[in-house]
């Protein structure tokens, strides 16, 4: 693997920090303050740089859009980092349980012969 195989696979990946704190506020259009305050009430917790700055992942700047959108609607943002927690865990207990549906529906097919 090249060296720009590599750099091109790490910007594929949603979790890699590629956006520093700057380009993803312009980004999402709020302001670095934003940024800070979710990172505060713990709904995003950016990487850091060797230099101590922080860096944002595509994952990360989707969630921090979701916030802005709460937030733009009027909702606090301690509430709406709460809402997006809230969904989160929701959406995880869902896939859990469809995938234990389909295991106990995989449990009780007669075998094919």
């Amino acid at each position: 693997m090249t060296a720009h195989e590599s750099f091109d696979d790490r910007l594929d990946d949603d979790d890699y920090p590629a956006y520093t704190m700057g380009r993803a506020a312009a980004m999402l259009g709020t302001t670095q303050g934003f940024l800070r305050a979710i990172g505060e009430a713990r709904l995003i917790t950016p990487l850091r740089s060797e230099g101590g700055h922080r860096r944002y992942s595509r994952y990360q700047l989707r969630i921090a859009a979701r916030a802005r959108e709460l937030v733009d609607q009027g909702t606090p943002i301690e509430a709406a980092c709460r809402i997006i927690i809230l969904e989160d865990q929701l959406e995880e207990a869902q896939r859990i349980n469809a995938e234990y549906r389909r295991a106990a529906e995989d449990s009780v097919q007669p075998p094919t012969i």
